[in-house]
């Protein structure tokens, strides 16, 4: 896909990978419709982005009568929606699930799992639209491995990738390419939000958001002939 002019929505754009990944597009030419719930953070990200039509929609992504807002906004604001991004998500502090606040659980489901669909689900009419369209899913590496004490962090992750897989195949024969995105730790906040604490030395072998940034670019690059439908990052 040829991105410069096409437009992407970037879910999770405040900060971390979605920030990033947000830069990276802009400044290849890329529309923008940048969805997170900080508006103020997203204002901030409009601000470092010139030369292209960049519009913020603060939304939380559990609530999804702000979605189908959302969605009907970037539709109206935008003539078109090439390619749809669903990176936002949040962590479960690991512990065993006994132990875990039914709250966080809704959380973490409602924002990992059911948002990213009913987000795809809304945006699919739109990209079948298009000569060419794209869905990212950026899920983790505990989506494809059992990692101790992430219970629910990890259900919502081998969700997106069942989503992820089943709707390559149904959107296989329409202009609609789907790929997954299976990381392990990348170097944000997400993790501090909770209080998680890591061993040392291994938050430092994070891999940095930007590199990842890199790597979705470069996956949106390719000709119309070639796809990657599944990534797998790790770091050393």
């Amino acid at each position: 896909m040829k991105i410069k002019n096409k437009t992407a929505i970037v879910t999770g754009a405040s900060e971390g990978l979605g920030k990033e990944i947000a830069l990276k597009l802009g400044n290849e030419g890329m529309n923008l419709a940048l969805i997170a719930r900080n508006k103020k953070k997203l204002k901030q990200l409009q601000k470092q982005i010139k030369g292209v039509k960049i519009n913020i929609y603060p939304c939380d992504l559990k609530d999804l009568n702000q979605i189908k807002k959302t969605v009907q906004e970037i539709i109206n604001d935008f003539s078109s929606v090439d390619i749809l991004l669903n990176i936002a998500g949040i962590w479960q502090k690991k512990m065993p699930i006994e132990e875990l606040d039914e709250q966080v659980i809704e959380n973490v489901i409602a924002t990992n799992l059911t948002g990213l669909i009913h987000m795809t689900r809304l945006i699919i009419p739109h990209l079948k639209k298009q000569e060419e369209a794209v869905i990212v899913n950026v899920s983790s590496s505990s989506g494809v491995k059992v990692n101790i004490g992430q219970s629910v962090y990890s259900a919502t992750k081998w969700g997106v990738r069942g989503l992820t897989d089943v709707i390559r195949e149904d959107l296989r024969d329409t202009n609609i390419k789907v790929a997954g995105i299976y990381q392990a730790g990348v170097k944000t906040d997400m993790f501090f939000k909770t209080g998680e604490k890591f061993g040392e030395g291994v938050y430092e072998k994070f891999m940095n958001p930007k590199d990842l940034a890199n790597i979705i670019t470069f996956m949106l690059s390719q000709p119309p002939h070639i796809w990657i439908e599944e990534v797998r990052v790790n770091y050393k």
